[in-house]
């Protein structure tokens, strides 16, 4: 049987969550108690905030500067703040950053939560590990929930995010991003490219007949050899 493409499925299925988050609803991840708000990313019907969540419980975060831009319910923040890190937690949407900060309550964890257009109110520092889950399909959203699924007809999101992505890490950081098969990933890694970030893969998983991928983000100026990536699953 042939595999119905995710742009046509994602979309179609905001119609039905749509009704579905009318009320908060809740999800678990093995200790993780957490709420998705009406209006935030819902990580119950794709795989992206699991495969997250599983990457990141075994890594090392202890001590650690750690960002999630664009942190939706913000439970990738409360499992790094669980493993020890220092973390902030950013969204474009007030919402989500009231569900993040419901959410670090629920699982008693302190986590810095900042509303801004990606990087627009963070200040400029050094993070030893960043996350992002960007909105991929191309097509421009109407209203801020919509901002967690479409990244601009011109793929605006990425245009904005890499020129800006280097001032906040070094060849001692990692910076991550979650994609998957269904995206135009040519296109994003041409944007990318003009920022001088390269695209390596460190984790993929097959889910529903899609394939998603964790990349880590390096600038090509640095030796990658340099750099240690983990790639425990």
């Amino acid at each position: 049987m042939r595999r119905i493409p995710a742009k046509i499925i994602s979309p179609a299925l905001q119609i039905y969550v749509k009704h579905y988050f009318k009320k908060p609803r809740p999800y678990r991840y093995k200790g993780i108690k957490g709420i998705v708000h009406p209006g935030v990313f819902f990580p119950q019907f794709t795989i992206s905030t699991k495969m997250l969540l599983q990457f990141l419980e075994v890594k090392e975060l202890k001590g650690q500067q750690f960002l999630e831009l664009g942190c939706g319910t913000g439970l990738v923040s409360v499992m790094a703040a669980q493993r020890g890190a220092n973390v902030t937690a950013s969204d474009i949407n007030p919402a989500a950053i009231e569900n993040a900060k419901d959410n670090a309550k629920r699982n008693a964890v302190k986590i810095q939560t900042i509303l801004s257009d990606l990087f627009t109110e963070i200040p400029t520092q050094i993070f030893d590990t960043v996350i992002i889950n960007p909105p991929y399909y191309p097509k421009d959203p109407k209203n801020r929930a919509e901002e967690a699924w479409f990244c601009g007809s011109a793929f605006e999101y990425f245009e904005k995010l890499f020129p800006a992505l280097p001032q906040y890490f070094n060849a001692d950081s990692e910076v991550f991003m979650i994609l998957s098969e269904d995206c135009e990933f040519e296109r994003i890694k041409a944007i990318a490219a003009k920022s001088q970030l390269t695209f390596s893969t460190v984790l993929q998983k097959k889910k529903w007949g899609e394939v998603s991928f964790i990349y880590r983000l390096v600038l090509d100026t640095i030796n990658f050899d340099t750099v240690k990536i983990n790639h425990s699953n």
